[in-house]
């Protein structure tokens, strides 16, 4: 990313990275949440001064706005590719899948950090807590639209509530972010995923 001419300082040029910078504070409030990321904590992981924050990225909440179009971007790509399978079955096996990899890694902080935002977020940072609401409801819309595809041309029994069956998987997909961040171990989140697969409804 460039910091937009206007937010430049005058003098010497940037002795930070943005693209950089950014990727560790998406760290912090990974790790932390919204609210739980204190200003101390991302300016030392970013490695830059408060007012170089404020001048390249803004206040907190743009800053955070940023760090989870680019959470979307790197770390939840695989979901526009699973609702590109060629059977409904397939995309949700997809995003199971996926969804372990990016909660349970190695070096990245567990869980998700729209889930871990969202039920954190108090009153005081409601237009946090409706952005990342407002970005799950796309995702669940745009799930839902794939299994309307499907039942339409046959994927899937008629009986089958595409909606309801989006809302079901968007549900246990949240429900293994909450786990992973509490401990839960790739094994047992697959065992969730393998369950959940087991259930699918037959044609």
């Amino acid at each position: 990313m460039e910091c937009s001419p206007s937010t430049k300082t005058r003098g010497r040029p940037r002795e930070f990275d943005p693209e950089e910078a950014l990727a560790s504070a998406l760290r912090v409030f990974w790790k932390h949440g919204y609210e739980g990321a204190s200003m101390a904590e991302l300016t030392e992981a970013m490695g830059i001064t408060k007012p170089s924050l404020y001048a390249c990225f803004g206040n907190k909440e743009a800053l955070f706005k940023k760090a989870l179009d680019l959470y979307e971007r790197d770390k939840l790509c695989y979901i526009k590719s699973s609702l590109e399978a060629p059977t409904a079955r397939e995309v949700a096996d997809r995003l199971l899948r996926g969804a372990v990899r990016t909660h349970c890694g190695d070096i990245d902080p567990q869980g998700c950090l729209g889930v871990i935002s969202s039920v954190a977020c108090t009153t005081e940072a409601e237009s946090i807590r409706k952005d990342v609401l407002a970005r799950r409801l796309s995702s669940e819309e745009a799930v839902a639209s794939r299994f309307e595809q499907a039942r339409a041309e046959g994927d899937l029994p008629d009986s089958v509530e595409p909606r309801a069956l989006a809302q079901f998987l968007m549900t246990v997909l949240q429900g293994m972010s909450v786990k992973a961040q509490v401990g839960a171990t790739r094994a047992e989140l697959d065992a969730i995923a393998d369950t959940f697969m087991a259930i699918w409804p037959k044609r």
